[in-house]
């Protein structure tokens, strides 16, 4: 199945929160996502097919550093590779702003994601305690350096 990516417009809203509560134990309600529109250091998108959406993800970019802070799925088009779609266009969008790491927290139970992240490149740099309140469940916190090759190059071979 085909599917394009594009920015999340308001109009999008009421199909994402289908897809939230079908995601999530505790989901974001409407006005966290009209918050995230219009925060300026929001940036969200939606993968559609047939101008229907299947899921979206979004990130916070600030001080060099891109946030993931929400990637989901409609349990209809998950493992059919939209999640590492996302994933490339995060990084990518993030790169293109000026981000040299992308940080996520995501729960121990979900083995999918923890799978995806890792054979990404991604490390467990922490552990957040209690942090999904509604289960009490730890986050892992992940990091991905992603400075260009150049500039990773030169760091390493840099002498003091």
């Amino acid at each position: 199945m085909e599917f394009g990516l594009r920015l999340m417009e308001k109009g999008d809203i009421t199909q994402i929160l289908a897809i939230e509560n079908a995601s999530f134990p505790t989901p974001w309600a409407e006005y966290a996502f009209l918050s995230e529109l219009k925060n300026k250091f929001a940036v969200y998108y939606v993968a559609v097919h047939e101008d229907k959406v299947v899921g979206y993800s979004g990130m916070w970019l600030f001080s060099g550093e891109a946030h993931i802070t929400t990637i989901a799925v409609h349990p209809d088009w998950r493992s059919q590779g939209l999640g590492k779609t996302f994933m490339d266009n995060i990084i990518s969008q993030a790169r293109d702003r000026g981000a040299s790491t992308v940080i996520l927290e995501v729960r121990p139970s979900n083995a999918a994601a923890r799978c995806l992240y890792k054979k990404m490149g991604f490390r467990q740099i922490g552990c957040r305690k209690n942090y999904y309140l509604e289960t009490r469940e730890d986050a892992l916190v992940m990091l991905l350096n992603i400075l260009p090759e150049d500039c990773t190059s030169r760091v390493h071979k840099s002498k003091w």
